[in-house]
């Protein structure tokens, strides 16, 4: 007699209570593979449940406050390497594809493709195999010689979320207000992304970011 095989326990980990509760609803319609044992919605909070649940997939958000998803999975691959983590992003960036992969992600699905992508997603993670969201897998593949030795591999994950921002015009409040760090920690950020990048101006990091072909021309 053949013993029944054990549902994937996954969470949820999102800072928007609807966007988790859409998950929710999709992965309960298969309750023999899939079981939803937490929900958190900041990374702190993730931290504190995968080691308290113990899942087998972490189904993570890479952009959060306080602790972005990189960040968040860092920490999982150094303490809980048994865990699995398939990011969601909005961002078809292959710098962020690049980060959260490197980070230890063994996953990265668009958020814009959620309904259609995400059980296939989550099925080819818990199964220890790596996916990659078809609307990005092309530029990856032919940006991975292009980007290679690029100077932005010399940022962090959150210096790579300022400048962003940076590159979209927008100030420091600004940016403190989205990502939720002060307005000094924003320029500590900007110093040293100018320092790495070898910027001097606000127009040398728009240009640069023309270059790498982060924001329009």
């Amino acid at each position: 007699m053949t013993s029944a095989v054990r549902a994937t326990r996954i969470l949820l980990v999102d800072d928007h209570a609807m966007v988790r509760r859409g998950f929710r609803l999709i992965l309960s319609q298969h309750p023999r593979e899939f079981e939803v044992v937490g929900e958190a919605g900041n990374g702190e909070q993730a931290l504190q449940l995968v080691r308290e649940l113990h899942p087998d997939l972490v189904l993570l958000d890479v952009a959060m406050p306080q602790m972005n998803g990189v960040e968040v999975t860092q920490q999982i691959a150094q303490n809980w390497p048994e865990v699995r983590v398939l990011i969601l992003s909005m961002h078809k960036d292959s710098n962020y594809v690049r980060e959260t992969l490197r980070a230890g992600a063994k996953g990265y699905l668009l958020k814009e493709s959620v309904d259609a992508e995400l059980l296939r997603a989550v099925r080819t993670v818990a199964n220890n195999e790596a996916y990659i969201a078809p609307g990005i897998s092309n530029t990856v593949l032919s940006d991975y010689q292009r980007f290679v030795g690029s100077p932005l591999d010399l940022l962090t994950a959150r210096e790579l979320d300022v400048f962003r921002l940076l590159s979209e015009g927008k100030q420091a409040k600004d940016i403190s207000a989205e990502l939720n760090i002060s307005v000094y920690t924003v320029d500590a950020h900007r110093n040293r992304i100018f320092r790495k990048l070898q910027l001097r101006s606000s127009a040398e990091l728009m240009r640069f970011a023309i270059r790498q072909g982060l924001v329009p021309n």
